[in-house]
């Protein structure tokens, strides 16, 4: 915008040289490295502007003069362009040249993508300001609106792609029709007959790995819980004290995509850093239900072997009153104190259950059984027994 108001270009004009001066600088920053289909940039980038001026001349029309409706009218224009990213990101053909230029200073110089993306955002808004100062002598062109739309564009990039997931199966039929067949096949191959995985999901405090333990060297299964993150950590170049800290942690599901927004564009290797946790200990629980003869606590393990036939799906709790007495004897905290840490801790395991789920952590219809651990280990091998 700025440059638009300031030199003799329409802005779709300015936009395709912006763009092209971006690849420019891919080919010096990547060099050899720059891959052939890159090129396609050119052209997206010369359609995308001159739509940008075809959109401008269709809407001419549109001149709010009331604040609120330009607020509106902004958050509107968000939502469209919020969808237009999303489909970029879903077609997985060619970045724009903005985004794409991020991608090549990572993998030149090994940065964080969500890190390098923030900050090359931020050097084009404050870039903007300087310039607009100097050309004009006031700010023109860059104002609270790009600040809006800078934020809130890629955040609701990233809603629609959580909520149009749905879509994808008929988007790419044939993708989605091999790993159907593959998990069909490897459905098929498993033993109906004997449940020879156990999953256990569990509120915090009522003893879940303690008895999952239990349940383990009884039954001769080999037990899955803090050894999941030794197992993802040298697979994500992660740590294990890192994994640890943010594995089944979710404090506001709108509040992460926000602030994970900028990894939308990224590849695989650059998914945000909770999600690419997921991902890995999801790798990890399907490998571990193919062998079978095993325990796994936690991680939305029920969700991620929906599909598997050989897995009894548990949930344990406790009355809050047993549950803060644990508590305070493994922290030697206070029953306040060991009841806020509960509904603290319960919350995120809820939160971070139903993100990457859709559902309602402990609902009855995501297992098998739902056992009350103040019943016994007795009782609780019993029932595990009889279901296997």
């Amino acid at each position: 915008m700025f440059g638009s108001l300031n030199f003799p270009f329409t802005l779709g004009n300015f936009t395709i040289i912006f763009s092209l001066l971006l690849i420019a600088l891919q080919i010096l920053i990547l060099r050899k490295n720059f891959k052939i289909e890159n090129i396609l940039q050119i052209p997206v980038s010369i359609a995308f502007g001159y739509f940008i001026d075809l959109t401008m001349y269709l809407f001419f029309w549109v001149n709010p003069q009331n604040y609120f409706m330009k607020v509106i009218a902004l958050l509107l224009g968000c939502l469209v362009l919020g969808f237009g990213v999303y489909i970029e990101v879903v077609a997985d053909v060619v970045m724009l040249p903005g985004e794409s230029f991020v991608r090549a200073i990572v993998q030149t110089w090994h940065t964080n993508f969500g890190t390098t993306k923030i900050i090359f955002d931020s050097s084009m808004t404050i870039i903007a300001g300087v310039l607009s100062f100097i050309f004009s002598g006031r700010l023109n062109g860059v104002r609270e609106g790009t600040v809006i739309a800078a934020l809130l564009v890629g955040f609701i990039a990233r809603l629609f792609g959580k909520k149009l997931e749905f879509v994808k199966p008929y988007l790419f039929l044939e993708e989605y029709r091999n790993e159907t067949q593959t998990s069909d096949k490897s459905n098929a191959e498993e033993n109906t007959a004997h449940k020879n995985v156990i999953i256990i999901g569990r509120q915090y405090g009522c003893g879940g790995h303690d008895v999952g333990k239990a349940l383990a060297e009884k039954l001769g299964y080999e037990f899955y819980d803090q050894e999941i993150i030794k197992m993802i950590a040298g697979t994500t170049g992660m740590t294990s004290e890192f994994i640890r800290r943010k594995e089944e942690t979710m404090t506001n599901s709108l509040l992460y995509d926000f602030v994970n927004q900028m990894y939308l564009y990224g590849s695989r290797e650059e998914e945000a850093p909770k999600d690419k946790i997921f991902e890995a200990e999801s790798n990890v629980i399907k490998d571990l239900a193919k062998k079978g003869n095993c325990i796994i606590i936690g991680r939305c393990s029920d969700y991620i072997l929906r599909e598997h036939k050989n897995v009894l799906k548990i949930f344990l709790s406790a009355p809050l009153e047993t549950r803060i007495k644990r508590i305070m004897q493994k922290l030697n905290i206070t029953s306040k104190e060991a009841e806020q840490q509960i509904r603290k801790e319960d919350k995120r395991r809820a939160d971070n259950y139903r993100y990457y789920t859709g559902r309602i952590w402990g609902m009855s219809a995501s297992f098998d059984l739902a056992l009350n651990t103040e019943l016994g280990m007795e009782y609780i091998e019993e029932c595990v027994q009889k279901a296997l």
